[in-house]
């Protein structure tokens, strides 16, 4: 898989059985398709909101610890599911994240949102205690969980900048 950072960075994620040759070769064929990301990023760099003072990101990551871990957990309930623990992080690149034992991490910037798009979020992260991958099925089961979810995820996208503040 290839990734453009929103710096510009060109990340190439290798199987477990592949090698960098492989790897080198791939991102050789793509990079007409990585120019057109480093664009994109480049423009988005451009139009980039002005950055939060330090007081209002501080009172921002104060609300998101009062409330996220609450909100993750009356979900969890909702859904029949434990969670082991629950941190909120300033993570720059995920709006959240799920362990195989069960403890979740959530970013701060969750708190930015609206309130449709953060429950899919915290539903997302919760589906993967019953499946810790990415297929069909799990699809399914957040799409049950969360009927607006293909609309947040269309808003996540527009608004991946979020993660940048």
């Amino acid at each position: 898989m290839i990734r453009v950072q929103p710096d510009g960075t060109v990340r190439v994620t290798v199987p477990r059985w592949g090698s960098k040759r492989q790897a080198q070769d791939f991102a050789d064929q793509q990079c007409a398709w990585i120019e057109r990301q480093r664009r994109r990023a480049e423009q988005r760099r451009l139009e980039a909101r002005p950055e939060l003072p330090t007081d209002t990101i501080n009172a921002l990551r104060l609300q998101a610890h009062a409330q996220l871990p609450d909100q993750l957990r009356r979900l969890a309930d909702i859904n029949g599911l434990r969670v082991s623990r629950v941190s909120v992080r300033n993570q720059r690149w995920r709006w959240g994240s799920c362990s195989p034992n069960g403890h979740i991490c959530l970013n701060w910037r969750l708190v930015l949102m609206p309130d449709f798009v953060r429950e899919y979020v915290l539903i997302h992260e919760l589906m993967h205690l019953k499946r810790l991958d990415h297929s069909k099925a799990f699809w399914k089961l957040v799409a049950a969980a969360c009927p607006r979810s293909t609309e947040a995820r269309k808003w996540l996208r527009a608004n991946a900048d979020l993660l940048a503040c």
